[in-house]
């Protein structure tokens, strides 16, 4: 087939300077029949395409070869068979011919599978305050010289596409909670729809469509914000598909190059003030007048208003060991002494961990995200060291413990003294009944008069105590008198006057 520039010679030849047919026939060496296909068609170029693929060795085994490629196509890429290999499995079955025709018979049959498996979309309008969108993420960053894949919580609203993420350790289930709660904090209130992928802290089972057995305290937190969760279908991202762009975005430009924090709290600030940057320089992607945040600060007002912090925890039975202790997430936490011998209840905080025994917390510690740590609060065993104060010397939640500066001088003051130990366990017990501001007062007073002992600490305690109001007793009227004494000094004078 005659190329392009042939073609516009021909045309020029014929239709500007009226030259006969035979005469570019023998100017351009062409046929005649050339000449009149490109004159009676107008056409500035022609294509050939072969109608019919005769294949005649090929043909015999198409379909082996197609099962040969559509079970390659099913395998994961690290698995999956080169053309050479699907070429060599296919000689084995006998086939004869070269690998240039399964070259080319792969190459169309998947242009022809993708021609049949090509999904197309509708684009999505939100109203404001509509809808939110959730999902997670795993990034990489150094914590402390240390590298760390966290987890990070994206909230993105749907209308205004004003976005919040936070980085957690986990995704359990109260990091869920916290993540919503901030958001909707920043957001100061929250949309109508939330919309979430099937992740298995929210949905405990999948029915067919759109119905889902949702996680109880799940539902709980989405009743409190009064938001309505909607989850997708299985495998289909794009119907959260701004969050799933958002998780792109918030990589490329919040996680590269690889970010360098002490902690978590500064590793969230920094990503707050990106956001907040971000959304103030970048035009919203439908209205371009506007900026993102320019966009959400119009749709506050159509959020449902901020209810206020969700108590969010994850809630297990444990027991106390009788060291005080208490397992959990592979970690131990001290509880208070009288807990021992009944069950406790932890619950689990994205932050925190808080124990209670019959509605009463026994102890509150920071959580710990490693393994096998054990985690100490001292005041806890302090009932336990009136019995065996000799543990103080040497014992595990003492060592490294931080007392206030007048404690601490009086610790060691009697640390060099016979029964010192004992005398500090004293002072250290006053604490549980007067506090540590007045056991901390009593101890400077006594540090300024020159003395350390537990009894003069005590003394000073004792002093300082607010005396007991006296107790009124109300006289039944059966036993009021009729006629009260009176009280008449003068009748000792009479009887002095008598002879």
């Amino acid at each position: 087939m005659k190329g392009v520039d042939t073609i516009a010679r021909i045309r020029r030849e014929f239709f500007t300077r009226g030259r006969a047919i035979k005469d570019i026939v023998r100017d351009l060496h062409v046929s005649r029949n050339t000449v009149r296909k490109v004159i009676r068609s107008g056409a500035t170029a022609f294509a050939y395409e072969r109608e019919v693929q005769p294949l005649p060795k090929l043909g015999p085994w198409r379909d082996d070869l197609d099962r040969i490629l559509t079970t390659n196509a099913g395998r994961s890429a690290r698995e999956r068979l080169t053309l050479i290999r699907i070429y060599e499995a296919l000689r084995g079955l006998g086939y004869e011919g070269g690998y240039d025709a399964v070259r080319r018979y792969a190459k169309s049959w998947k242009r022809e599978r993708a021609s049949v498996t090509a999904q197309a979309f509708v684009p999505l309008s939100f109203a404001p305050g509509e809808a939110y969108q959730f999902d997670w993420s795993h990034e990489i960053v150094l914590i402390g010289g240390t590298t760390v894949t966290v987890k990070v919580a994206h909230v993105r609203l749907c209308h205004s596409r004003m976005l919040f993420v936070r980085a957690y350790p986990r995704e359990s289930q109260e990091m869920v909670f916290d993540a919503h709660d901030r958001a909707f904090a920043f957001f100061q209130g929250t949309c109508q729809r939330g919309i979430y992928d099937n992740m298995k802290t929210a949905v405990e089972t999948i029915f067919v469509g759109r119905e889902r057995a949702y996680n109880r305290r799940f539902l709980q937190m989405c009743s409190h914000y009064l938001v309505d969760p909607v989850a997708c279908t299985p495998a289909s991202g794009w119907e959260k598909g701004q969050v799933e762009n958002q998780v792109g975005l918030v990589r490329e430009r919040f996680f590269t190059p690889r970010v360098r924090v002490k902690s978590y709290e500064e590793l969230n600030a920094l990503l707050l003030d990106q956001v907040i940057a971000y959304a103030k320089v970048h035009p919203h992607p439908e209205e371009r007048e506007h900026n993102i945040w320019e966009r959400f600060e119009a749709e506050r007002a159509a959020l449902v208003p901020y209810a206020g912090r969700f108590d969010g925890f994850h809630a297990i039975t444990a027991s106390v060991s009788t060291t005080c202790l208490v397992r959990f997430d592979n970690n131990r936490y001290s509880v208070a002494a009288s807990a021992i011998g009944r069950p406790v209840e932890v619950r689990a905080y994205a932050g925190r961990v808080e124990i209670r025994q019959d509605g009463r917390v026994v102890a509150e510690h920071e959580r710990a995200f490693g393994r096998d740590q054990t985690v100490f609060d001292p005041w806890h065993y302090v009932p336990v060291l009136a019995r065996k104060p000799g543990a103080l010397r040497n014992g595990a939640p003492f060592k490294d413990w931080v007392l206030p500066a007048a404690l601490d001088r009086v610790r060691r003051k009697l640390s060099g003294n016979a029964g010192g130990d004992r005398q500090m366990v004293e002072i250290l017990t006053a604490v549980l009944a007067d506090g540590l501001p007045a056991v901390e007062a009593a101890c400077a007073e006594a540090l300024r008069e020159g003395v350390h002992s537990a009894d003069v600490v005590l003394n000073i305690l004792a002093r300082q105590r607010a005396p007991t109001a006296p107790v009124t007793i109300l006289t039944p009227e059966s036993l009021r008198l009729r006629h009260e004494p009176v009280a008449d000094c003068a009748r000792y004078d009479s009887l002095r006057r008598a002879p």
